[in-house]
């Protein structure tokens, strides 16, 4: 129960996922792997949906969802790794930030990049989280010297592992994955920096957002669907 109580928001979002996969998989028939057209239906990213039909809250409810149980698990042990150490570096609202916005332009990216495609998972807001702790590193590298460095070569290895998974497994969108990434480093400079650029940093995602979700229908207009 004290875990429960030190990490609330790690297993929150832990508890969320699993029940919209309980959702999903009632609506699929199936508990091992969902049906795609069940995951449309309650709320995968879709980009004729998404961005012709204007259904932009697909970008929240698909970091929520998964494919499968393998799926599933995989996201829910890194967010149980990773989760637990932004929630000792970072405030509950500086890492709940960091985890929609990573999440939702990580969608967003994902749905320039595949437009036709069906997106779950909340592999791009872990990414953010994880590299919000790189970036809290980076900036406290003098002071957490010998730590820092063993992040660091951690985060390498992960990376390497993660990009070599996505080249070999064509289901894996790494598009999701660099932007939650990069939106997530640049949070945890900031941050780590000075807690109070927390308001900047919403307004600076916050643009960012908008004009892509502003420039992608756009963008469709000129791509054959």
């Amino acid at each position: 129960m004290q875990e429960f109580r030190r990490f609330p928001l790690t297993y929150g979002l832990i508890g969320l996922c699993t029940a919209a996969y309980l959702l999903s998989a009632l609506v699929s028939g199936s508990f091992i792997e969902i049906d795609l057209r069940a995951l449309v239906a309650v709320g995968a990213l879709y980009g004729p949906l998404t961005v012709l039909h204007g259904e932009w809250w697909r970008l929240l409810s698909a970091m929520f969802l998964h494919g499968g149980m393998t799926h599933l698990l995989m996201n829910m042990v890194s967010l149980y790794i990773v989760g637990r150490g932004v929630e000792l570096y970072f405030t509950k609202t500086a890492y709940l930030v960091i985890y929609l916005f990573s999440g939702i332009i990580g969608g967003l990216v994902s749905s320039a990049m595949h437009p036709l495609s069906v997106g779950v998972g909340a592999s791009g807001a872990i990414f953010g989280i994880f590299g919000a702790l790189a970036g809290f590193f980076i900036v406290h590298r003098k002071v957490l010297a010998e730590h820092s460095r063993m992040f660091m070569k951690d985060f390498a290895v992960i990376l390497g592992l993660n990009f070599l998974l996505g080249m070999s497994v064509t289901s894996i969108d790494m598009s999701a994955h660099i932007a939650g990434l990069v939106v997530g480093v640049i949070g945890g400079i900031l941050l780590s920096r000075n807690p109070q650029h927390l308001w900047g940093y919403i307004l600076l995602m916050g643009i960012v957002t908008m004009m892509m979700i502003y420039s992608l229908p756009a963008y469709y207009a000129t791509i054959a669907l």
